[in-house]
């Protein structure tokens, strides 16, 4: 992830805070330079879209980020119930691709759809870069900002 954008608007979408356009173009960076992977959310800790990857249309990123809120409550409960603690990551191994998932910051957490192309460690991998870079950045006002975005 080399590059960060400073200007207000982001592959089409409205005028963002300096904050949001670079959290929406890390998104989209990492969907787009990250071998295998498909589509991107980033999901809110109260489980809505908080940003999609510029390859995503609003209903498939509405239905992944309700899959990624559900496969989150679901790995909270496992963790809380055997004392595990908190989530770091949950991979989903299908026959054609993979869904990924890794805690952001806040209680956020980003969902990844890759394909079977994908290699596993690489993703993981980027996925944790992505957190540390754009995840310092999520406060409650950032948050709100992009899910009020990704709403228009």
């Amino acid at each position: 992830m080399s590059q960060s954008v400073s200007g207000a608007q982001t592959a089409g979408r409205p005028s963002l805070s300096k904050e949001a356009a670079n959290f929406s173009w890390l998104l989209d960076n990492f969907t787009r330079e990250t071998a295998g992977v498909r589509e991107t959310v980033a999901v809110s800790a109260d489980g809505l879209l908080m940003a999609m990857s510029a390859v995503s249309d609003r209903a498939n990123a509405e239905r992944l980020a309700a899959v990624v809120s559900g496969m989150t409550s679901l790995a909270g409960g496992v963790a809380h119930a055997y004392a595990l603690g908190v989530l770091n990551r949950v991979i989903i191994d299908m026959a054609e691709g993979y869904l990924l998932l890794t805690a952001i910051s806040a209680g956020s957490v980003l969902g990844v759809i890759a394909d079977r192309s994908a290699n596993l460690g690489s993703v993981a991998y980027e996925m944790t870069r992505f957190a540390t870079s754009a995840g310092g950045s999520l406060s409650p006002t950032l948050i709100a900002e992009l899910k009020d975005a990704v709403q228009r």
